[in-house]
């Protein structure tokens, strides 16, 4: 989602004359987007500042504005703790920083926006045409979280939820394929939990699968208790929804999904993974697991690696529970840091065997890849899977922005490596 603002955020300064460039030093305004899900992203920021710094110690300089979820929860100390600060933007307001900008530039003050005014936002955003040219981009559908649970900071810095309207979805949706998009990531906090006037999600996708030029959908991140029937049907219709289903469950145990304010169970989640697997056997699940949250006993921690052992996840998240201010778990006893760790690198390795086992699988076998680019590095290209797998392979300029076969030659842990069908013919 942060990638996908940080385009809108773009697109909307390019109205009063900005331009990017990849140069630091010839910058006159440095815009900083950030993520407020861990600590570490948090102390991000302020190392990238002090970078900023070092680089124009002697010269005039840039506009600074930090943008984003950490913006939105440490404003205030934000400007206090780094003068070097100019404005803080919280994620429901990048429609005013064009405004802020310039009221910065008129009076050099620091200045503070941060209230919650989604539907604002959006409003704004829809006359102003986004410009991604991506094969595979990012479309947000729903922002905001009303699920509470007690680890997570997202309520407070994204707001309460609210779906765009079905209109505006599937308008940008066409404007993106114009653009020459192939593939679209639908994204929300809570993004199967859209509602707007009666549509869901599911209406969503049936409804931009029937744009021709769209040859992929995906959407993240989900919640559990979201995954409706009327949702896991679509796997049953659709022809363009790929079969991987990321669903984040966090912990396999129910005592610790109570403290974490879930509102799921164990049981609901492996209803959803079965129903899914008797639609299409070979839909498969990623997930993210938070380890050693405060309480986490060792049958808790067993629970959750029977439970990665049962469904077998071929890509997932997983961090060590990481206390967010303001939050109800910010507050509790945390596990001692060598249990957390030996926990974590655990869970890591039974994650890491399973999508070694995946990529293994596919090894001398033919796959559909989603061309998205050509490797800078190396004269090869760039696509993904189905499964979200990026795939490096030979192929031909003019497969880029296409779906082509690539025969797989051998796979590490996060990467697949092949050759294009076309390619192998045509040197034969």
């Amino acid at each position: 989602m942060n990638e996908y603002d940080s385009n809108r955020i773009f697109d909307i300064t390019k109205k009063i004359g900005f331009t990017k460039t990849e140069n630091l030093e010839e910058t006159n305004c440095y815009l900083l987007n950030t993520c407020h899900i861990r600590d570490k992203a948090k102390e991000k920021v302020y190392h990238e500042i002090g970078r900023v710094k070092k680089k124009f110690k002697f010269k005039k300089k840039p506009i600074i504005i930090i943008a984003g979820c950490v913006a939105q929860a440490e404003n205030e100390e934000m400007i206090k703790r780094e003068p070097y600060i100019d404005i803080v933007i919280g994620p429901q307001a990048y429609h005013k920083i064009n405004d802020k900008i310039k009221e910065h530039i008129d009076n050099q003050e620091k200045l503070d926006e941060t209230e919650f005014d989604t539907i604002s936002k959006f409003d704004y955003l829809n006359k102003i045409q986004n410009s991604s040219k991506k094969v595979s981009s990012f479309l947000t559908i729903q922002e905001g979280c009303d699920k509470f649970c007690h680890f997570c900071v997202v309520p407070y810095t994204r707001g309460p939820e609210h779906s765009r309207s079905f209109k505006e979805i599937i308008d940008e949706a066409k404007s993106l394929s114009e653009n020459g998009v192939k593939e679209i990531i639908l994204l929300g906090q809570n993004v199967n939990a859209y509602n707007s006037n009666d549509y869901r999600l599911s209406d969503l996708i049936l409804e931009i699968e029937k744009i021709r030029e769209i040859k992929r959908i995906r959407y993240t991140t989900s919640h559990p208790r979201d995954m409706t029937e009327d949702l896991i049907n679509v796997y049953s219709i659709s022809k363009k929804i790929m079969p991987l289903v990321h669903l984040p469950v966090q912990s396999g145990s129910d005592r610790i999904l109570k403290l974490m304010n879930r509102k799921h169970l164990v049981r609901d989640y492996i209803k959803t993974y079965e129903k899914l697997k008797m639609i299409n056997q070979s839909i498969e699940f990623s997930s993210d697991f938070i380890i050693a949250y405060p309480g986490e006993e060792e049958k808790d921690f067993k629970a959750t690696l029977d439970l990665i052992k049962n469904i077998k996840f071929i890509n997932s998240f997983s961090f060590i529970f990481s206390p967010r201010p303001g939050t109800v778990a910010s507050g509790l006893n945390l596990i001692d840091k060598k249990i957390s760790l030996r926990r974590l690198e655990k869970v890591q390795k039974q994650l890491f065997d399973h999508q070694i086992l995946m990529n293994k699988s596919l090894e001398n076998k033919e796959i559909e890849v989603l061309v998205e680019n050509k490797t800078k590095e190396s004269n090869k290209f760039f696509g993904r899977s189905e499964y979200m797998t990026s795939v490096i392979f030979d192929g031909n300029d003019e497969e880029v922005g296409n779906v082509v076969k690539v025969k797989i030659k051998n796979s590490n842990q996060n990467t697949l490596f092949g050759e294009s069908l076309k390619l192998k013919r045509r040197v034969a």
